[in-house]
């Protein structure tokens, strides 16, 4: 007979945590290390390096986050301090403020809920600051993780066939060679780097080709009986 659980049961149940341990460090500013998200990033096992860092509480890559929770970014609103972090974290191309907590009790605060929504607002529309909306520390070194995950992740090369128009040399010839069948934009960078010019690609032997390593013995094929015929 199968085990029924116990719903009503105090005994907390333990949540396994599991972690991507991305390799891409996750910078901490040294002003941080004593706080809940350093804490639970150490917990979750993530790789994290301490710094200080003049702009904002973490930097991925080349993101820069500027973490607050609900009551210290009323805080700096009520103290102008606000203002200047986002000018600071705009000097990065990419930027986020991580809102922690937010709730949306605005009677437990000696600020005009108006005020605190028009902030709000200009620093989506003013600023162009994306926000993130965390539960808890917990929820942002979650966040932080991710972000992290992200730049591992492969870059992704873009196919021109769609537009009609392009305006480089570059452009022309990926756009001519992705015309061949089984010829993507990462086989057309390939095929440039080692042969720089469409005649040297087209004059190309079959020996030469497969030094590429990009065509399979039946896209060879069809790539040089295109150019027989």
């Amino acid at each position: 007979m199968k085990k029924i659980e116990n719903i009503f049961s105090k005994r907390k149940i333990q949540k396994k945590i599991t972690c991507p341990n991305p390799k891409i460090p996750i910078i901490v500013d040294t002003r941080e290390k004593q706080s809940l998200i350093s804490a639970n990033l150490l917990n979750k096992k993530a790789n994290i390096k301490y710094e200080k860092l003049d702009i904002g509480d973490y930097l991925i890559e080349d993101t820069i986050v500027e973490r607050k929770t609900f009551q210290d970014f009323v805080n700096s609103m009520t103290n102008r301090r606000l203002l200047s972090q986002l000018q600071e974290i705009k000097k990065y191309s990419k930027h986020f403020l991580i809102l922690e907590g937010f709730y949306y009790n605005y009677k437990d605060f000696n600020v005009h809920e108006n005020a605190i929504k028009g902030m709000l607002l200009s620093i989506v529309t003013d600023f162009k600051i994306p926000i993130i909306y965390t539960e808890d520390g917990e929820d942002t070194a979650s966040f932080l993780i991710l972000l992290a995950k992200r730049y591992e992740k492969p870059k992704i090369e873009n196919s021109i066939r769609q537009t009609k128009t392009f305006k480089t040399l570059e452009e022309q010839k990926q756009f001519i060679l992705e015309g061949f069948p089984g010829v993507g934009p990462i086989a057309v960078k390939n095929l440039l780097e080692k042969f720089e010019t469409l005649s040297n690609v087209f004059n190309a032997t079959e020996d030469e080709l497969k030094e590429t390593k990009i065509f399979s013995e039946d896209k060879m094929k069809k790539f040089l009986s295109l150019l027989k015929d």
